[in-house]
């Protein structure tokens, strides 16, 4: 069995292929020549992770070309791209044959990285028939993944809730709940291995995989090199755990930190349900979570998400000062 890589995809650019430390360096230099705003972006150190967005979800506007555009003049280095920036459905029954190798060839054209594919559906949903039809999507994006220059897919457990994939619901921590999440991701699995892609998916308090725990169970359960994590630290405080941030962060990584390829930044301003706030805007340890990032060595792209357009230079300003202090702290 072909086992894919586990790393961080650059696109090649014009003048021929680049190493990856060539790569950040021009994705620094474009940060550095350009402005989002009225704000100047600072060039990022070549051995940061380099900065992102989920593109569709914060430049909501616009075509495929100009959302590029936009996040080239912000100087983000890659994106989390999604079928709605070409103006399909994030999941689509079928997508147009030339489509990847545009979405590739407009990125690369911008020094821009794919660093990752928005593939979520309901794994969780009461309905057999929603789920099925959620996996033959899943495998009509993922056998398009490697013509647009990525093998990772981002995905979600999902919830017990038919309406509404990212709202919570009583059942969720019942055994058919997750009998039926389980059956079905290990259904996407399948699929990811074989295109060859990675599917990451991200433990949030709405959905079935609500916790730290719960994901490291689903990875032993699974046992696959196909699936791994996402990270958001601003999903995983239930109410009353805010106190406990630090014994929280610690014990996810501890039992993540060498499954995680993709981690977003985002922020919260209480625990409860899912973080809302920009980067930087709210109550969580930036310090003492890109230092665990940097502990468990993650190579993968940090995604800026739930922020406006006008928020990005100051996100990416936040995250850069914070990376470097925790580099600084480090040495």
């Amino acid at each position: 069995m072909r086992i894919p890589t586990i790393r961080f995809h650059f696109m090649p650019v014009h003048n021929g292929g680049r190493s990856r430390r060539e790569f950040f360096y021009l994705a620094g230099a474009i940060a550095a020549g350009t402005t989002c705003g009225q704000n100047r972006v600072k060039a990022v150190e070549p051995e940061s992770p380099p900065i992102g967005i989920l593109l569709a979800t914060t430049f909501t506007t616009g075509t495929l070309e100009a959302r590029l555009d936009a996040a080239k003049a912000c100087g983000l280095a890659c994106v989390q791209m999604s079928m709605a920036c070409a103006n399909l459905p994030e999941m689509p029954d079928q997508i147009p044959a030339e489509l990847p190798e545009r979405i590739r060839r407009e990125a690369s054209a911008r020094g821009i990285a794919i660093a990752s594919v928005t593939g979520t559906f309901n794994m969780s949903h009461p309905d057999v028939e929603h789920r099925r039809t959620g996996l033959r999507r899943l495998r009509v994006l993922a056998e398009a993944c490697p013509r647009m220059g990525t093998s990772s897919i981002h995905v979600c457990t999902g919830t017990r809730d038919p309406d509404n994939m990212w709202r919570y619901h009583p059942d969720n921590g019942s055994p058919e709940s997750w009998r039926d999440m389980a059956a079905c991701l290990r259904e996407a699995t399948g699929i990811a291995r074989q295109a060859n892609v990675v599917l990451a998916f991200e433990p949030e308090m709405s959905n079935v995989v609500d916790s730290a725990r719960k994901a490291r169970r689903l990875l032993d359960e699974i046992g696959s090199p196909h699936l791994k994590v996402t990270i958001d630290p601003a999903n995983l405080f239930h109410a009353g755990e805010l106190p406990r941030m630090n014994e929280i962060l610690d014990e996810a990584f501890a039992l993540l930190g060498k499954d995680i390829i993709l981690a977003h930044a985002k922020d919260l301003d209480h625990d409860g349900e899912a973080g809302h706030k920009a980067a930087g805007q709210g109550v969580l340890d930036y310090d003492r979570y890109l230092a665990l990032l940097r502990q468990y060595d993650f190579k993968g792209p940090l995604l800026l998400h739930g922020l406006s357009v006008a928020q990005v230079p100051g996100c990416m300003a936040f995250l850069r000062a914070k990376l470097a202090s925790s580099l600084h702290t480090a040495a």
